[in-house]
């Protein structure tokens, strides 16, 4: 979830609103002007031109009678995604994991993330404030687990992690998850 409480943009999300504002220019429209025929603020506009807001479905309606009822944003709004469980913070790094020939990571706050376990995971997940729903948590869950495939699947790629004793010392998730950690990162 992005800070300012919208969903994590994503291809789909950017496409949409690229597709909005070239139909908003053809028409000869500003965000102000084309705001007040839909009955959305330019700042609204602006967001969702941008991909970081995801349209809901009045404005998806309101949109596309403004801009000729073509059907083209009612169908493409059947193909807009959230992008689940990274952070638009992390994505970058994420994205230098998947090709890092090695990786070093030191950590004194908590396990780092390609070794984490589900339950000690999905503690960090209900613990985040403001809280996240279920199915933010599944996304994030989903997320992780995809990212922890690079452990299995580079073998050639050296990783390297330090970690901090007072992350065990702090017992997230209780006694159980932290044995289970703990368990983990020793086999």
């Amino acid at each position: 979830m992005a800070v300012d409480g919208e969903p994590e943009s994503s291809d789909s999300m950017r496409t949409f609103g690229a597709v909005v504002q070239a139909l908003r220019v053809h028409h000869g429209l500003s965000r102000e002007d084309f705001g007040s025929r839909v009955g959305f603020s330019k700042h609204t506009v602006a967001s969702v031109e941008l991909g970081r807001r995801m349209p809901d479905e009045d404005f998806v309606e309101a949109a596309e009678g403004a801009l000729g009822n073509t059907g083209a944003l009612r169908s493409a709004a059947g193909f807009l995604e959230r992008q689940p469980g990274l952070a638009s913070w992390f994505r970058r790094w994420a994205g230098l994991e998947k090709t890092a020939i090695t990786l070093f990571n030191y950590e004194c706050r908590m396990i780092p993330g390609l070794l984490q376990t589900e339950a000690y995971a999905r503690q960090l997940f209900a613990d985040e404030l403001p809280p996240l729903s279920d199915e933010q948590i599944e996304a994030n869950w989903s997320a992780r687990a995809e990212r922890q495939r690079l452990l299995r699947e580079r073998p050639n790629t050296a990783f390297s992690f330090i970690i901090e004793e007072q992350v065990f010392r702090r017992r997230t998730g209780g006694t159980e998850v932290t044995r289970g950690a703990v368990e983990h990162l020793l086999w």
